[in-house]
This record gives structure tokens, C-alpha cells and sequence, in this order.
């Protein structure tokens, strides 16, 4: 029986596998090739982790081989995975320019507050996770998460990279290094801030659909035409548009909470959980 716990813990190690080549592969880059193609490159690879974060989870639920070892395991991964190499992937695009010493120093700051509430996040989630609680709170935390998770993180944070290196926004606005060395700050400090913030995020688990079988099906099948169009020709702007939209979408739904307030039951799922004593 213990042979089928290496099924999940293997799907993790492929996904940390990931992670570790984005990190030294990058580090090692011929300074010479475009940074856009190595931002893209490892952008694909971090993507392809991140469907094995959702799979080994799923796989050990599916066959029972859930293990407190692959729970430790899986946030381990993810920290290295979705914590070092986005902030590593941010730097590299701001290579092959002058920053300033001021705009060097909040670039590092911002890439070290990124890193550090990802590791915080995932130290909470372990921690809420041993934690004995109520059934009705477990049946609570299963619909949204608290904290934005940290693989949408590294996906709003690697695609914010890749978009301001693409042909269009090139072509169209050029900002210059230290325009876009701004715009990555603030990025990854927002990101950085909603990771450890007792905002809920939708997850997909939440979502049903009543709708005809026929009609769902169809409907999926054409927004899958689109993505993978998308995802084909219009990588850079299709991977930055899901992913800040699942962002705004949250902001949205958690603000329209906060202008109801605790009274109403409008989208009571998103309130704000408390914070707790450490």
C-alpha cells in the first residue's frame, strides 16, 4: 500500500523539477538571447507546474495516498517553485540596463516581500491545516481560499514581466527600464500583500453550473478554442489577461462585500476572516 504514495509525491517532484530548472537555467542564460523568449520559455514551464500542483493534491485525494510527508512536501515545492523563481524571472527582465541604485534597491526589497509573504502564506495554510475545526468551517474554506494563492501569484507576477517585454506594448507605449522596474515594485508588493491578506479568493471548486449538459459542454469547448488560440499566437497577452482577471475579479467581489458590511448576506462568503493571535 505504500508504493501508491509515490504516485502524488512524484507528480510534486516533477512540478518542483519545474521550479529548479527556471531558477538555474535562468541563471545561467546567454546574456545574448532575447529576454522576452527566456521570460516566455520558463513562463510555459512555471504554467505546466502549476496543473502539477492541482494534480498531485487531486491524485492523492482520488487513490487515498494522502501523507502528512506529501503535505510538507507539496508547500516545500511550491515555496521554491512559485516563490523564488517568479521574483528570480522579474529580475532577469530588468537585466541589461541601468536601474539606479534607488530603483535597484526597492527591486530587491519588492522581489524579498514577495518571496517572503509566499513562504508566510504557505507556514499559514499548514498550520490551518492541522488545526482542529468545525465542520462548517472546513466546508467553508473548501469554497474560497484566504490569501491569494501563491501559484495565481506567480502567474499575475511572471505575466506582468512578460507583457511589458511583449511586441505590442513595445511597439505601442516603450516604457523604459525604470518605468517598467516601477511598475514590477508595485506589482509585487500588491501581490506580495494579497498572499498574507485575510481576503477571500474564489476557487474553482465553488463554481456550479446549471445549465443543459449539451449547452455547458459547448460553451467550454469554444472558450478552450479561444485560449489555446490565445495561448498559441497571443501568449504574452493572453496568460497577463487571465490571470490579473481572476485578480480584479476577487478585488471585486471582496469590495462589493465590504460596501454591503456584515449585516447583508451579499456574497457573505467573502468576508474577510479575522486575524489571528500569533
Amino acid at each position: 500500500m505504500r508504493r501508491i504514495y509515490i504516485i502524488p509525491n512524484a507528480i510534486t517532484a516533477f512540478g518542483l523539477t519545474c521550479g529548479l530548472f527556471v531558477i538555474f537555467k535562468t541563471s545561467v542564460a546567454d546574456p545574448m538571447r532575447d529576454l522576452f523568449s527566456i521570460l516566455q520559455a520558463s513562463a510555459i514551464l512555471l504554467l505546466i507546474a502549476a496543473v502539477a500542483d492541482l494534480a498531485d493534491g487531486a491524485v492523492a485525494r482520488l487513490i487515498g495516498a494522502q501523507s502528512d510527508f506529501g503535505g510538507y512536501f507539496d508547500s516545500l515545492a511550491d515555496a521554491v517553485t512559485f516563490g523564488v523563481a517568479p521574483p528570480l524571472l522579474m529580475l532577469k527582465s530588468l537585466s541589461g540596463g541601468e536601474l539606479g541604485r534607488l530603483v535597484t534597491f526597492f527591486v530587491i526589497i519588492a522581489a524579498m516581500v514577495y518571496s517572503l509573504c509566499g513562504v508566510l502564506r504557505l507556514v499559514r495554510f499548514n498550520v490551518k491545516s492541522m488545526t482542529k475545526e468545525s465542520t462548517s468551517s472546513k466546508k467553508k474554506e473548501k469554497k474560497h481560499f484566504t490569501g491569494l494563492p501563491i501559484p495565481a501569484a506567480a502567474a499575475a507576477s511572471v505575466s506582468m514581466s512578460l507583457i511589458l517585454l511583449s511586441a505590442p506594448v513595445e511597439s505601442f507605449w516603450g516604457p523604459s527600464i525604470v518605468v517598467r522596474a516601477w511598475i514590477l515594485i508595485v506589482a509585487m508588493i500588491v501581490l506580495g500583500y494579497c498572499m498574507v491578506s485575510r481576503w477571500k479568493f474564489p476557487s474553482v471548486k465553488a463554481l456550479h453550473f446549471r445549465v443543459p449538459s449539451f449547452y455547458l459542454i459547448l460553451s467550454i469547448g469554444i472558450a478552450a478554442v479561444v485560449i489555446l488560440y490565445g495561448i498559441v499566437d497571443y501568449f504574452a497577452e493572453a496568460f497577463f489577461i487571465v490571470s490579473w482577471l481572476y485578480l480584479l475579479v476577487a478585488w471585486s467581489l471582496s469590495l462589493i462585500r465590504l460596501i454591503a458590511g456584515k449585516r447583508s448576506k451579499t456574497l457573505v462568503d467573502f468576508e474577510p476572516e479575522e486575524e489571528d493571535e500569533v
